[in-house]
């Protein structure tokens, strides 16, 4: 299986020709195949997971690139390949460098997914970060993400270096087997939080999201919106949960519990208040990202206090939430990135620009419900599954009998509660907004619907989601082995739903979907029973308007709500502590019939702090042009180049 594994690899590399030769159909349907070989590969070692990796002909001077298919690998493998097999569906003409990157993309983010050692894990993302900067046709938004992904690559390399000081050597096992100690260990925590927050997007170093998300390609958005930020966490998730030994103390856990919490709430706060598709794709991404990290928190606390049932819980809610990242946010991304191909790039950028796609769009409407509902983590879908195992492990903290533990749980349940509720209406608002009401332009009520290759790029992971959700014991009976490799026990499961222990709740999917139905069915009667006779009736994606005037077809723009307007609300409350809102009424000076005016202001704080960065940089070139300092541009050109060669040199290096 292994051997197939480097086979593949070996033809990902492949595609590199047709790229070459600008035969984007041919690339299409190679990239697909391959991709869907990986979701194959992957779904078949969660059956049957290799223990023993694969050691490459290429790697460091010191020791061969390891890869491996262990249950951790092939947990994520599968909906890795998955999704890269539904972005390559949806390739169309491009320039010759966004044909270029697509292939080094998909292979880095398989390697990152299959690494067996450091050097190789690494290796993988800083490829696909690569990659994807070189797809990016808007360079300032390419430049930032590049980098914090090189800032985020360097930490993960600094961990793994000083866990190697006492192993030897790079690889897991080595690492696992000599875990770091003392203030050692603490900067391998420190590192590989800060490594995966800078490369995956994590709050607070999520600032390059939004902008790299919307001027992704099609064919990328997806992979930057659900594999890299997650492989990325994989990587912290090796470190410190799987290499470090299990000896680490409880406190380790309280970072990643914190940031987690408080990332759920900064991208629900984000998905509401943007206006523009991806803006809102950016918050969903940062929100799953700290459902994930929320996990590795709470299984760590757990671990530390001999808590083995809760910590089996947090970590299957971990992998499943990052499962759904992959699958979920993935599949928003690609009906996002078909509404975009169809209402045009100018329309599909913001959200007050589309409208009543549901009636031209029927499937990237119904692709885009599946991915919102699940998103907004209502039942019985698979987001729901995710939040339901985290919350119950979460309501066990106070089991630890430590006030600090049980007060940070509190305040992160608190976080992940109101986040999860702006997550929800932000969801509410997208499709509302770009599906039903009325076509604000010409452009959007002659969209059509997803051609070709793109039907089945929103229909088959629409129907995975769907089965994820519908079937958690499914999923936790293949997760069982990744489970046990990280923590060496299993987490609680039971035939018909999801349980948390023994004596604990339990989550049965059939019930609740037939009190669910029942409750619409009577709420369809009682409306049906209850409305007055002589009602004029309307489409369902007209939102109840009547039809419009012949001399303005699209109706009334004022009459319809707004992005910002929706959000409005929220905004007036939480905008100030967590956004820097403002907002004044301009009255019309005293004689004057000119009506008020209402201005408002949003401005990310953490995007500011990037805005000082960069006028810090400013001042720094101004310095260099005085004779006082050596020129940024042309240093940090010379490192990164240095840094290629360097990276160049390792790999092809003779080994001893």
């Amino acid at each position: 299986m292994l051997l197939i594994l480097a086979l593949m690899l070996a033809g990902c590399c492949a595609l590199m020709l047709p790229a070459a030769l600008r035969l984007w159909a041919v690339l299409r349907l190679a990239a697909a195949a391959l991709m869907a070989g990986f979701a194959v590969l992957g779904a078949l070692a969660l059956l049957a997971p290799e223990a023993e990796p694969l050691a490459l002909p290429l790697g460091p001077p010191w020791a061969a690139a390891l890869v491996g298919l262990d249950a951790v690998s092939a947990w994520f493998l599968a909906p890795l390949g998955a999704l890269g097999c539904f972005s390559a569906l949806l390739l169309r003409p491009a320039t010759r460098t966004e044909l270029l990157a697509f292939p080094p993309l998909l292979l880095g983010l398989v390697l990152a997914a299959v690494a067996a050692d450091g050097f190789t894990l690494v290796l993988g993302l800083l490829l696909a970060a690569v990659a994807a900067w070189a797809a990016l046709p808007e360079r300032r938004a390419a430049r930032l993400m590049l980098g914090f992904a090189l800032t985020g690559g360097l930490c993960l390399m600094a961990g793994f270096a000083l866990m190697s000081a006492g192993a030897g050597s790079l690889g897991f096992a080595a690492l696992r087997a000599s875990p770091p100690e003392g203030w050692m260990a603490a900067a391998v925590l420190v590192l590989a939080l800060l490594g995966a927050a800078a490369l995956g997007g994590l709050a607070p170093l999520h600032g390059w999201v939004a902008g790299a998300l919307s001027a992704a390609p099609a064919q990328v958005a997806p992979l930057l919106a659900g594999a890299l930020p997650v492989l990325a966490l994989l990587a912290a998730l090796r470190l410190v949960l799987e290499l470090s030994g299990p000896a680490q103390p409880s406190w380790w856990g309280l970072a990643p519990l914190l940031l987690g919490g408080f990332a759920v709430l900064i991208g629900g706060f984000r998905a509401l208040v943007e206006d523009g598709l991806r803006g809102v794709l950016g918050g969903a991404v940062t929100a799953g990202l700290g459902l994930f990290a929320l996990g590795l928190g709470l299984a760590l606390l757990f671990r530390g206090s001999d808590m083995d049932v809760p910590a089996a819980l947090a970590l299957a809610g971990a992998l499943l939430a990052g499962a759904h990242l992959l699958l979920g946010v993935g599949l928003l991304a690609l009906a996002l990135s078909v509404v975009q191909m169809q209402a045009g790039p100018v329309a599909g950028a913001r959200l007050d620009a589309l409208g009543g796609l549901a009636h031209n769009m029927p499937l990237a409407a119904g692709a885009a419900l599946v991915a919102a509902l699940s998103i907004a983590a209502l039942p019985p879908f698979a987001g729901f599954a995710a939040l339901w195992l985290l919350t119950q492990a979460l309501l066990a903290a106070w089991r630890t009998q430590q006030a600090l533990y049980q007060f940070a749980a509190l305040g992160t349940l608190i976080m992940l509660g109101l986040g999860m509720g702006l997550l929800a209406m932000a969801m509410v608002r997208l499709w509302g907004m770009v599906f039903l009401g009325r076509p604000r332009s010409p452009r959007v009520a002659g969209a059509e619907d997803a051609p070709g290759p793109a039907r089945a790029a929103l229909l088959f992971p629409a129907l995975a989601l769907l089965g994820l959700g519908a079937l958690p014991p499914l999923a936790m009976a293949l997760m069982q082995g990744a489970v046990e490799q990280l923590l060496g026990g299993a987490a609680p499961a039971s035939i018909l739903g999801l349980a948390a222990g023994d004596a604990g709740a339990r989550y049965l999917v059939l019930p609740v979907l037939a009190v669910m139905a029942g409750l619409m069915a009577l709420l369809w009667w009682v409306a049906r029973r209850r409305a007055p006779k002589g009602l004029a009736e309307a489409p369902l994606w007209q939102g109840g308007f009547i039809a419009p005037p012949p001399h303005m077809p699209f109706g009334d723009p004022s009459t319809q709500v707004s992005a910002e307007g929706f959000a409005a609300p929220v905004l007036a409350v939480l905008g100030g502590p967590l956004g820097g809102y403002e907002a004044r009424v301009l009255a019309a000076p005293p004689g004057s019939v000119a009506a008020a005016r209402f201005e408002s202001r949003w401005r990310d704080p953490f995007t500011r702090a990037l805005v000082r960065l960069t006028s810090l940089r400013h001042q720094a070139s101004l310095w260099a042009e005085r004779g006082r300092l050596p020129a940024p541009r042309a240093a940090l050109r010379v490192g990164f180049l240095a840094l290629l060669a360097l990276l160049a040199l390792l790999v092809i290096a003779e080994r001893p």
